[in-house]
């Protein structure tokens, strides 16, 4: 009786045991404040600003997926995942080699472009998912795929304000293709490295006046004081002529205006691509009139481009360190911690 009873007390607590080691639910993953997910044992739920997608596990990893943006190409070479595409949009302004090869082989499928896209081809592709900015235009479209078996996700990373928050949408690409182990060294190794940029500007002395963007028509469209860029140009160790104001988008300024904000600026970047100093000045003959025109220095964002296709719209989505750094060295030509490294992305305007 004894011995039964003991036997009984012991699985007993063993059962206990067992459930006090039992892991806890998979937390959720938080990428951003737009965007974040969680998985149970039936479903992966992603969030991505108002849309929710519910994607059984039985469906994952995907197999095949189609880009409607080519932004979005960059997380893909950067996890070797370009053999799970199956088809691009508007492939003339995407940058990658690799991606145009597979092009060529016909094994990924050119789905049109922004204005109008292929849905027989997109159909006859089966792909797994789709992923895409939301356009309202495109809401029918949208509704077509769902209903054919496709997953539709949206992801407007253009509107991420954080660099390395863009970044870290490797950890979802990873988890939806079953690299999550890559996609955490590769979003660890950029964050590292973008910490370590940040540092060494943290300790600089000097802070040089910046000037972003030129003048499109009769407005100069500058990056607000939240914004992608000038969140770059401060952790670069640059100060940003509108460091000071409140808005993520784009603040609609006079050139009078900008000439008075920007009348110590030694460095103006983000400019589009010119062949020279002189042939800026046929856009516009007032930035003659300009300080940072006549002494300071000016950088384009074209030293990655070729066929209208520009990786600074492509890796650098993704590789905000190699982003900061080019910025870095150019605020601070005197630090020569990376001197021997040329800059990636810009390019300076002679």
């Amino acid at each position: 009786m004894k011995t039964n009873f003991l036997s009984l007390l012991l699985l007993i607590l063993a059962v206990a045991c067992q459930k006090e080691i039992k892991p806890p639910a998979n937390q959720r993953v938080i990428i951003s404040a737009r965007v974040n997910y969680s998985q149970d044992a039936q479903h992966l739920i992603l969030n991505s600003g108002k849309f929710q997608n519910v994607i059984p596990n039985s469906k994952l990893p995907f197999r095949r997926a189609m880009l409607l943006n080519s932004s979005l190409i960059g997380f893909f070479s950067e996890l070797h995942l370009e053999n799970k595409i199956a088809g691009v949009s508007s492939p003339e302004y995407i940058f990658s080699e690799k991606i145009h090869q597979l092009i060529n082989q016909n094994k990924i499928l050119n789905i049109g472009n922004e204005q109008k896209y292929n849905l027989e081809k997109i159909l006859a592709g089966k792909p797994d998912v789709i992923f895409t900015n939301y356009v309202p235009n495109f809401a029918n479209t949208y509704e077509i795929l769902k209903n054919n078996g496709i997953e539709v996700i949206f992801l407007d990373e253009y509107l991420e304000q954080n660099p390395l928050e863009k970044s870290k949408y490797l950890l979802l690409f990873g988890k939806l293709f079953g690299k999550e182990k890559e996609a955490e060294a590769a979003y660890q190794n950029i964050e590292n490295q973008y910490k370590t940029i940040q540092q060494l500007a943290e300790k600089t002395v000097s802070k040089p006046l910046v000037l972003c963007n030129e003048m499109y028509g009769s407005q100069w469209f500058l990056p607000g004081g939240k914004s992608f860029v000038s969140q770059l140009i401060n952790d670069a160790g640059g100060s940003y002529i509108l460091k000071d104001n409140k808005d993520a988008t784009s603040v609609p300024l006079s050139f009078e205006e900008v000439f008075v904000k920007a009348k110590n600026a030694k460095y103006w970047i983000n400019i589009n691509p010119h062949r020279s100093k002189i042939e800026l000045l046929t856009m516009n003959p007032n930035y003659a009139k300009m300080k940072v025109f006549q002494s300071g220095k000016i950088y384009m964002i074209n030293n990655r481009e070729k066929d209208g296709a520009n990786d600074y719209f492509e890796s650098g989505v993704v590789r905000a360190d190699l982003v900061l750094r080019d910025y870095f060295k150019i605020f601070h030509p005197e630090d020569v911690t990376f001197r021997s490294q040329p800059l990636v992305y810009l390019k300076e305007l002679k």
